[in-house]
């Protein structure tokens, strides 16, 4: 079978988000951060692994081409977020852009904390693009040995 490009899912998807800006207005769908002209119309969420060992939680969130000054980690009501921006910037004004593949503009990312996280002592690193956020986690109490009672 030919496929041509009336065919693709992904034209399926922009016909449906074209669909729906005139029925309900450009401006519900895509955010004022993202880059009008570029056409772009995905909020995009940074990958994370979530790793787990006895002493603590470890999240890496890859974040290319965004600031540090750009990123922004709340916890609040057992709940991680991650929010932050990458920034378009155009260079040159005689340059044509022939494909974006990468999402820019705001994007945020919450994680539900496990219980036996320390929260006053979460840490926070960023290098090379890859966010890491150390979650320690409570010590378990040594468990005490069965103890029979005696009735009275």
């Amino acid at each position: 079978m030919l496929l041509t490009r009336d065919f693709l899912p992904i034209k399926r998807f922009e016909d449906y988000f074209d669909r729906m800006e005139r029925l309900f207005g450009e401006d519900r769908l895509m955010p004022a951060a993202w880059p009008r002209e570029l056409g772009v119309r995905v909020e995009w969420k940074p990958t994370a692994d979530i790793i787990e060992s006895e002493k603590e939680y470890l999240i890496k969130a890859e974040l290319p081409e965004v600031a540090k000054e750009d990123v922004k980690v709340d916890v609040a009501d057992g709940l991680l977020t991650l929010r932050g921006e990458r920034k378009y910037e155009k260079k040159d004004e005689g340059e044509k852009m022939q494909r974006m593949e990468r999402f820019y503009g705001t994007f945020e990312r919450t994680f539900a904390l496990p219980e036996d996280v320390e929260i006053d002592k979460i840490k926070a690193e960023f290098k090379d693009g890859m966010l890491k956020l150390h979650l320690p986690r409570i010590p378990k109490a040594e468990k005490a040995p069965p103890v029979q009672v005696r009735i009275q």
